[in-house]
């Protein structure tokens, strides 16, 4: 029996989608090339020809899912409060509820996505260096945000942007495996109320 092509109504975007949660479900390392075949519906060359190669499908799945601000973007409560500390809150609750989206796996892509990394490849993968480059981010914005507190006199001087931005973004990257291993909704958010009790040790 001859192997699947790709069907002549292949949706790409569609592949892209069902990749991504292979990817999200497994990490980058875990998922094989029967893994996405199965996912996607299509044999080995129809895939090759549709994405180039798995590191590439898997560029293009962290594409896809940086693109959806429903799924990626929880730092806009950040910007968005009045103060550092309702701007944290607000994404730690966000982040309770982006990473408990029914039609996701659960958790964070972009920090599950490695879970499954050999220790050998932690100074040689580029696509590993890629995600700890991704989840810097948020740590660089949180820290920016209570840098700014302090400059306008909200937070004291002796107040550390760092040592707070990496707490909470550690917190953060906590939630994503409690997501993952099933928390709900109201356990994530009971979370996000916890984590903020840290917050008056965290600036005294």
């Amino acid at each position: 029996m001859a192997g699947r092509g790709r069907p002549r109504s292949f949706d790409r975007q569609q592949a892209l989608e069902a990749a991504m949660q292979v990817f999200w479900t497994k990490g980058y390392k875990g998922t094989s090339m029967a893994d996405l075949t199965h996912a996607l519906g299509i044999n080995s060359p129809s895939l090759y020809a549709a994405f180039g190669s798995k590191e590439a499908l898997f560029r293009e799945a962290i594409e896809l899912f940086t693109s959806d601000t429903q799924r990626y973007n929880v730092l806009n409560g950040l910007e968005e409060a009045s103060t550092a500390r309702e701007g944290i809150e607000r994404m730690l609750r966000d982040t309770a509820v982006n990473f408990s989206q029914p039609a996701s796996p659960g958790g964070c892509f972009i920090t599950l996505a490695a879970i499954h990394k050999d220790c050998d490849e932690l100074e040689t993968d580029p696509i590993f260096e890629e995600l700890r480059t991704m989840r810097a981010y948020p740590i660089e914005r949180v820290r920016e945000r209570v840098a700014r507190a302090i400059a306008e006199g909200e937070l004291p001087s002796s107040v550390d942007p760092a040592a707070i931005a990496s707490f909470y973004i550690t917190f953060q990257q906590g939630m994503s495996l409690r997501a993952r291993d099933g928390a709900s909704r109201d356990a994530l958010l009971a979370l996000a109320e916890s984590g903020m009790r840290a917050w008056d040790a965290l600036i005294g």
